[in-house]
């Protein structure tokens, strides 16, 4: 009887050869991989200072729109004094840039520790009063209020020149800023206000 010898040695195990085609990142692709997240990176900065910008002009404008509407409701309150067109006899009518490092003038009557005696120095005292916290919350802010009947020209825009007549007073303001074109406006040259309210003194009856 033939039997047949198995050999029990095992088949040797061949390791499969390098795909050179899979190889790492090349140098060239890991430097287009930096630029293209660099653009992108640079892209978010300048999205989020456009943001911030945006958000600073807007609490600028909105700290603007509150002190107008601070600035009637006092003249509102003290109505005598603020209907009079003439600025020698009306301290609510002023054309003023409020640069930080300029000092307000002081009233002659310290209305809050002396009280006010006239309506007029309680009108100067609103105003001093008034100007000083502008001035500490806006850049290099100019307002200028006054009677005015024509406050937008023929295009629409805002314009500082008054008719100094009429029956409303109106306060303008603008600060120091950037426009849409991104180009530094300064509001005491070549800039237009940025907000014009009109404020209704009230009647003397």
């Amino acid at each position: 009887m033939d039997t047949q010898t198995t050999c029990p040695c095992a088949t040797p195990i061949r390791r499969p050869a390098p795909n050179r085609a899979q190889g790492g990142f090349s140098i060239v692709e890991v430097l287009v991989a930096i630029i293209i997240l660099s653009v992108g990176m640079l892209g978010a900065v300048g999205m989020q200072a456009t943001a911030m910008q945006s958000n600073k002009e807007a609490r600028n404008q909105a700290a603007a729109t509150t002190f107008a509407r601070e600035l009637a409701e006092k003249m509102r309150g003290n109505h005598t004094v603020a209907i009079k067109a003439d600025s020698a006899e009306n301290p609510y009518i002023f054309d003023a840039t409020l640069n930080i490092n300029d000092t307000i003038p002081t009233p002659t009557v310290n209305c809050f520790l002396d009280g006010c005696p006239t309506v007029k120095d309680a009108a100067t005292w609103d105003v001093a009063d008034w100007q000083g916290r502008v001035q500490a919350t806006l850049p290099t802010p100019r307002v200028k209020v006054c009677f005015d009947q024509t406050p937008f020209d023929s295009a629409g825009k805002p314009q500082w020149d008054c008719t100094d007549d009429g029956d409303i007073a109106v306060l303008k303001m603008s600060w120091t800023r950037k426009n849409t074109a991104g180009t530094l406006e300064f509001a005491g040259s070549t800039g237009i206000p940025v907000v014009v309210v009109p404020l209704t003194a009230g009647s003397s009856e």
